[in-house]
């Protein structure tokens, strides 16, 4: 860490003393650096960068938002790129108010592009990795994102219309909750049944049906009077009907 902040220091210094030294023949704006002292301030950062994510001291530049920034580009770009192999190749342009630098990054599995912009106060504002793929590679990832991007289409339309075929059932479940929630209706009450009358039967005593009987026997006899009448029990004799 102090040697890439070191080494950050010096290149910032240099970049600093070459604007100052030109100032009074050129505006401020301007960069007064040469393209050499770019690749080989290029090369420091690339180094830098894989140092402190293979050294796992992410955290030590989390202040800095644009340090910060580029490694975490170069921790993503990591798994892509394999075992790093070093910079092979640099492209300069200079312009007037900033300067872009890009090195060429070798890895085990890919390779890729660190892109430095340096401001016209000789800072980095910017630093992005961007790992390089084969035209197949290129093609097979269009081809997923289309594929993935048609089957979330079609997944969105088949779930409408399931969705809208489930509002037909909408009806009979509101008739099932109404029916629920409504209570039957009260039986009416029952007439209250009438008893039938029940005739009273007049018991006759068996005094008044003694003399009832004897009065009709007085009747025939062509006496009026019941005093001297008495009651007797018939017997049959047996087998009388036979001597007949």
């Amino acid at each position: 860490m102090k040697k890439f902040l070191l080494l950050l220091g010096m290149v910032t210094c240099l970049i600093g003393t070459a604007a100052c030294g030109k100032a009074d023949q050129v505006q401020e704006s301007q960069l007064q650096i040469d393209e050499a002292s770019l690749i080989n301030y290029s090369d420091q950062v690339v180094n830098a960068l894989n140092e402190i994510v293979t050294g796992g001291m992410q955290d030590q530049y989390a202040s800095d938002a644009v340090i910060s920034a580029g490694i975490s580009s170069w921790e993503l770009a990591m798994s892509d790129l394999g075992a790093y192999n070093g910079v092979t190749d640099h492209k300069v342009e200079i312009g007037s108010d900033e300067a872009i630098v890009e090195a060429s990054v070798s890895g085990a599995d890919h390779n890729a592009v660190v892109t430095l912009i340096i401001n016209d106060q000789g800072s980095l504002s910017s630093i992005t990795v961007n790992v390089e793929r084969s035209m197949g590679e290129l093609m097979l990832n269009a081809a997923l994102n289309t594929l993935m991007g048609m089957g979330t289409v079609f997944i969105i339309l088949i779930l409408i219309s399931l969705l809208i075929g489930c509002f037909k059932f909408i009806p009979q479940i509101q008739e099932k909750f109404s029916k629920k929630n409504k209570q039957p209706a009260a039986a009416p009450a029952a007439a209250p049944v009438v008893a039938a009358p029940v005739e009273e039967e007049e018991e006759t005593s068996d005094e008044e049906l003694i003399a009832v009987i004897a009065a009709a026997i007085a009747a025939s006899e062509g006496s009026t009077s019941t005093d001297g009448f008495v009651v007797r029990s018939i017997r049959r004799r047996s087998g009388s009907w036979k001597n007949a």
